[in-house]
């Protein structure tokens, strides 16, 4: 009887890539609630529900968690007033509209192989002429 020897399969190219997205994904597969919580977050927060029309700050107490999150930056003025940047919108949002689908035919034409085409030339061989005088 003739004994097969099993490949092991890691040996194969691409293999190990392959593993470690399925790892990734298994995490975010397990936290996806969380991480569509948060992104919905940063995607909706507006800037006024951090500062009030006239520029000034809101009370701590009346600001939701949300807003709080979606915050990237603060930075003081030296007028005493305080600088608030928030997280890129368009970004997050886009990542959103990619995970509901919305930009489907994006994704799909990426995935797509690309065709090249390759036109070798080999090396040309030119015969020299020798005069014997």
């Amino acid at each position: 009887m003739a004994r097969t020897r099993k490949t092991p399969i890691g040996r194969f190219g691409g293999v190990r890539i392959a593993q470690r997205r399925i790892k990734t994904s298994e995490t975010l597969e397990q936290n996806k609630e969380a991480v569509a919580t948060e992104l919905i977050a940063l995607g909706t927060t507006k800037i006024t529900d951090i500062m009030n029309l006239d520029g000034t700050m809101r009370d701590e107490k009346d600001i939701p968690d949300e807003a709080l999150r979606a915050i990237k930056k603060i930075t003081p003025m030296p007028d005493g007033r305080i600088a608030i940047e928030l997280h890129d919108k368009v970004a997050v949002l886009r990542i959103l509209a990619k995970a509901a689908g919305f930009l489907d035919s994006a994704e799909k034409e990426s995935d797509k192989p690309s065709i090249v085409g390759i036109n070798m030339k080999g090396p040309t061989i030119e015969a020299e002429v020798i005069d014997e005088k």
